[in-house]
């Protein structure tokens, strides 16, 4: 097959061809071409316009969950690499906490036997103790054997440190990184929404930051002590932003990434009790949106994600405090960073924070748009201010607050393992 995209910015700051308008023929599974001048389009099975729009390797999503085995009313492999595509997501790394958890070599391999062939690349985070439980160490060395390259124990955080350190030192023999979502369940509780003004007016009880920043600090610690990587994971507050500034400052091992819809939604948001906007972290108030953005800007926030969290409608359209919580989002994720960032990072920057970025934290390649690579691309227009319907929700569950709201910047076009996707 052979595709040509006239007239594209490549957005690409690894390529020597980033920032400039070019024509980009695509043999198959390679970038045979990329150039200034015009290019013989007679042959080609497709010749899409570029213009006004830029062209960046294929996002990489650090934090998803599709849900299967065991819950596949939510989500299934095969609608959530559709819902990822949809968002110009080629890669995803998707979390352990299925029905059974992820915490053994058959199922690291089932998952990945079912994602072969699409035209998104699926990664498998292991859990980090048994069941999720937080008591005993998982099978961590015969997943990492297997393809697993991430341990976490995803939103039901390790309260243990004694069980952290010693997932940190045994991760640290063979090279894998430990995630760790900071969230002090001994302060948050039954929180279903930020502390502050918001949730006294509500008359919700409130999760104070505090009871991620002290997460945040433990696990910096941590990570001095036994000198091995840590990456925390959706952080949502300024303190926890200043905390790993100063972290990174003083040289620790520190990573760690924000949701997107943490960088646009604030907790006025939850004021008429929608439940769609319930979500964990919960949506904070603005002055920790700045500072989040701040982050992004300076890098002491490597990489954002989308936090895809399929739920039935059943699961959401209760009473509030029993609604679980999450947003299925892997469509309008780039979009709503892109909203929230575009006139506060360069693009190029923004799409690194999605494409990049992650893949660099857990030692993964970088795709990069050169000729002879392979072609792992999506095309994005910058100008499209679009209204998000249901029908662009390809994931089984439809818990997106973005529904009918207009977001900037639109993925147009994701092209990997030989497979051409139009998202219109």
């Amino acid at each position: 097959m052979r595709t040509i995209i006239r007239n594209v910015i490549i957005a690409d700051k690894s390529s020597s061809f980033n920032g400039r308008k070019v024509n980009v023929c695509i043999e198959d599974d390679v970038i045979a071409l990329i150039t200034e001048n015009s290019v013989d389009h007679e042959k080609a099975d497709h010749v899409i316009d570029g213009s006004g729009k830029y062209l960046f390797s294929g996002l990489f999503d650090l934090h998803a969950r599709f849900r299967e085995p065991g819950e596949e009313y939510k989500e299934t492999i095969d609608s959530g690499c559709m819902a990822a595509a949809q968002g110009g997501f080629t890669d995803v790394l998707l979390m352990p906490d299925t029905t059974p958890a992820v915490d053994n070599k058959s199922q690291v391999d089932y998952i990945l036997n079912r994602s072969i062939g699409k035209i998104t690349d699926v990664h498998v985070a292991g859990a980090i103790s048994m069941d999720l439980k937080g008591k005993d160490l998982s099978e961590m060395h015969d997943m990492f054997l297997t393809g697993a390259r991430v341990f976490t124990d995803d939103k039901h955080s390790v309260q243990d440190a004694g069980l952290l350190i010693r997932a940190l030192l045994y991760s640290r023999d063979f090279n894998a990184r430990i995630f760790n979502f900071p969230n002090d369940k001994s302060i948050s509780g039954k929180g279903v929404m930020n502390e502050g003004q918001q949730s006294t007016l509500c008359g919700l009880r409130g999760i104070p930051a505090i009871a991620e920043e002290i997460m945040v600090e433990r696990d910096i610690m941590l990570s001095v002590y036994t000198d091995t990587n840590i990456h925390l994971s959706t952080i949502s507050t300024a303190g926890s932003v200043e905390k790993i500034r100063r972290a990174k400052k003083a040289g620790y091992k520190i990573t760690c990434d924000v949701a997107a819809h943490n960088l646009l939604l604030d907790d006025s948001h939850l004021s008429d009790f929608n439940s769609l906007y319930k979500l964990m972290p919960p949506l904070r108030t603005n002055e920790d949106i700045s500072a989040l953005i701040e982050g992004l800007k300076d890098n002491t926030i490597d990489a954002i994600c989308s936090d895809h969290s399929p739920e039935h409608t059943e699961s959401k359209k209760t009473e509030f405090d029993l609604a679980a919580y999450g947003i299925s989002c892997l469509e309008t994720s780039l979009s709503c960073a892109f909203t929230a960032l575009k006139n506060h990072l360069d693009h190029a920057e923004i799409f690194s924070k999605l494409n990049s970025n992650p893949r660099s934290i857990i030692g993964l390649p970088v795709p990069v748009i050169e000729e002879k690579a392979k072609a792992n691309l999506v095309l994005f227009d910058p100008a499209n201010n679009w209204t998000v319907r249901e029908w662009d929700i390809k994931s089984k569950s439809k818990n997106n607050p973005f529904i009918n709201t207009q977001l900037i910047g639109r993925v147009e076009m994701v092209y990997n393992n030989s497979i051409l996707h139009f998202c219109n």
